[in-house]
């Protein structure tokens, strides 16, 4: 059965995790379907992506089974190994959706557990629920996060913050997630909303908002001085090319851009 269903309209993909039975827990074959599904909508011309799950939950993070796997499994060969550039293939879950070169709008509504909560921060922006849970899960098992959480963690949230949910692994509600810096917004309909806020963005110069995601990836990893050249070198690509010139005609003539 698939695990994950990929869909076009209007230049938004559309990513659903749709195990709903299962509260959409990660299975090997989910987590193929989750990096097939990645590479796909990077190598397609979407200017913005929606990612949700299907059912009660967002993804409620490793099913029982995958546990009881890695029991049998050599952990060096399977998480030293680095399959997709810097990261392993469980990191690369939520790396992903920062290597797609569009906006990616996380909607979450259940729990966000675990790897689950991970994979949601990978996006650029995440909707939840006023009711929606989430943990850094991993020490209710005896484990660390691990899928990119402690490179994508520190950008969101204080260091007390992160030890504090490292530590206990206790899910916090969405408003608190809110406060925190987990979570973008909240709303009682987060399918909608992130789907209304992708339409903005799609609305958008493609080649415009593609830059900004570049930028802002760069920005929050390097020097002052190397985002300062890194500002201007996006911006000389940008200045009077047919996306930009669009954009300026349709401002002028009081209409909606039209992009190639």
């Amino acid at each position: 059965m698939a695990r994950v269903s990929v869909e076009y309209k209007d230049h938004i993909a559309h990513v659903t995790l749709t195990r709903g039975d299962k509260m959409n827990a990660l299975d090997e074959a989910m987590i193929k379907a989750l990096l097939a599904a990645g590479q796909e909508v990077a190598a397609s011309d979407a200017r913005a992506v929606v990612f949700s799950g299907e059912g009660k939950s967002f993804c409620a993070g490793l099913d029982m089974a995958s546990f009881a796997k890695m029991a049998h499994m050599d952990p060096t060969e399977w998480l030293m190994t680095r399959s997709h550039e810097d990261a392993n293939e469980m990191q690369e879950l939520a790396l992903i959706w920062r290597r797609i070169p569009v906006p990616v709008i996380c909607a979450i509504q259940g729990a966000a557990y675990g790897g689950g909560l991970q994979i949601a921060l990978g996006a650029d922006i995440r909707i939840a629920h006023p009711e929606a849970k989430l943990a850094v899960m991993e020490m209710k098992w005896g484990i660390i996060p691990d899928m990119g959480g402690m490179v994508l963690l520190p950008k969101l949230v204080r260091s007390d913050v992160l030890r504090l949910l490292t530590y206990t692994a206790r899910p916090i509600g969405a408003a608190q997630a809110a406060e925190w810096g987990l979570v973008t917004k909240l709303s009682d309909d987060p399918q909608t909303e992130a789907l209304a806020l992708a339409e903005n963005i799609a609305s958008q110069s493609p080649s415009a908002i593609r830059a900004a995601k570049r930028l802002i990836d760069f920005a929050e990893t390097n020097p002052r001085a190397d985002v300062l050249l890194a500002e201007s070198s996006e911006q000389v690509d940008l200045i009077g090319k047919p996306d930009q010139m669009e954009v300026v005609m349709a401002q002028m003539q009081g209409r909606k851009p039209e992009f190639k």
